[in-house]
């Protein structure tokens, strides 16, 4: 699958220096430092492409963006890889209740999602997979795991035992009852009659009628949800083997904790032996109105749209980051607006004829994003800088801010 361009991260000066970056680890519940290495691996779950680009989606991509760009401006190299979910029950019903052939659905939106990460210049991955293309991968991940025993049939669907991996529910903190209840609502079927477990979940869906299906040793079908992103992880990002863990970081929208990345962590815990990642981090859910942006709700806002109706891609970028990426909130007219006003502050005090100190902010920038990401505390240490200049105050250089903002927070002002 074809990702989007690369965006060109602008070099800072050597003096610059970067502090370990810190993360909340969903697995720990705690904020843990990310050991500096030469080469870091980052899984992040890509999109169901059948509603892109939303203020979720963007959000959770701006926020594994800004730990890219910190990695990498801090002198590593990040091997980021994504997938898209390409072939899945939500895509199959929308094309049906719109009349549409689901390969052109799939297509159209995730040409789409990939204007909208361009407009946010979002750094793209260097593999993008779709499920589709990685049914062989799949295919050869299932076949392993039945050679541990973890899978079993009912029909001709194979599942898998989640228990079969020990460290089961570590990742999510839920007690059963809430894993089976959250389960239903997000694609598994508890209830299904002849699960060995409840919380079993399907890696092979054997072709349904009047569905697409696909040759392999388990027969015409399709990959389950969960099993797709452990197959493409393990494979793309070719896991160290003396290492600890298979890779460095397993992220996405915190609505993926369970069950999906409970479940792609012990699919690869069976298979290799090893937690999946190091550090699990999860972006949090964006609402409207006072309720969560969600397909099922219908109240979702697209960044294509909001671009197409005039509002500067940079905007959207500064409004998303103007609030804590672990803090569930919601969208506003007033948080755009608010934006709106806060960008053209700052490029104004970019462009006066001399400006505040630029080494200070820059140095406060890089400290706030290493404490977790507190981009809240960086746009309001800008915003100072900019009152600053604006209020006559000089010695600064306006290039070395821009510069570092294109850089670390992947703004283009």
């Amino acid at each position: 699958m074809k990702s989007w361009p690369s965006v060109l991260i602008p070099q800072l000066g050597k003096s610059l220096s970067f502090p370990e970056i810190s993360l909340t680890n969903s697995k720990t519940l705690k904020k843990e430092s990310i050991t500096k290495k030469s080469v870091y691996r980052m899984y992040v779950c890509g999109i169901t492409p059948y509603d892109a680009t939303h203020l979720g989606h963007a959000a959770t991509y701006l926020t594994f963006d800004l730990i890219n760009r910190y990695l990498r401006v801090s002198g590593s190299e990040v091997l980021y890889v994504q997938n898209i979910t390409d072939i899945d029950d939500p895509l199959l019903e929308r094309a049906t209740r719109d009349n549409l052939n689901w390969e052109d659905l799939a297509m159209s939106q995730i040409d789409l999602f990939r204007g909208d990460m361009i407009n946010l210049r979002v750094i793209p991955p260097a593999h993008y997979i779709g499920a589709v293309e990685g049914i062989d991968l799949v295919s050869e991940a299932v076949t392993a795991l039945q050679a541990t025993g973890s899978i079993y049939a009912i029909d001709k669907d194979l599942f898998f035992k989640n228990y079969s991996s020990p460290e089961f529910g570590s990742l999510s903190h839920l007690d059963k009852e809430t894993m089976k209840e959250i389960f239903s609502q997000r694609g598994g079927n508890p209830a299904l009659a002849g699960k060995i477990d409840p919380l079993d979940c399907l890696v092979w869906m054997a072709k349904r009628e009047n569905e697409p299906g696909w040759p392999s040793v388990h027969g015409v079908g399709r990959p389950g949800w969960h099993i797709e992103c452990t197959a493409i992880a393990l494979k793309y990002l070719a896991p160290d083997e003396s290492g600890e863990t298979c890779i460095d970081i397993q992220g996405g929208g915190s609505d993926l904790i369970f069950p999906h990345h409970e479940m792609c962590a012990a699919q690869a815990q069976v298979l290799t032996g090893k937690d999946l990642a190091s550090t699990y981090v999860h972006a949090a859910m964006i609402g409207l109105d006072g309720e969560k942006m969600s397909k099922s709700k219908g109240n979702l806002v697209f960044v294509s749209k909001l671009i197409n109706s005039g509002t500067d891609p940079m905007v959207i970028r500064f409004a998303l980051m103007s609030q804590h990426y672990r803090l569930d909130r919601m969208w506003t007219d007033e948080l755009l607006e608010e934006g709106k006003k806060r960008v053209a502050n700052i490029r104004e005090a970019l462009s006066a004829p001399s400006v505040a100190p630029t080494k200070p902010v820059i140095e406060k920038i890089v400290l706030a994003l290493s404490d977790d990401l507190n981009t809240p505390l960086a746009l309001a240490e800008l915003d100072k800088w900019a009152a600053d200049s604006l209020n006559g105050v000089s010695s600064g250089e306006a290039n070395e801010l821009s510069t570092a903002l294109d850089a670390l927070l992947g703004l283009a002002l």
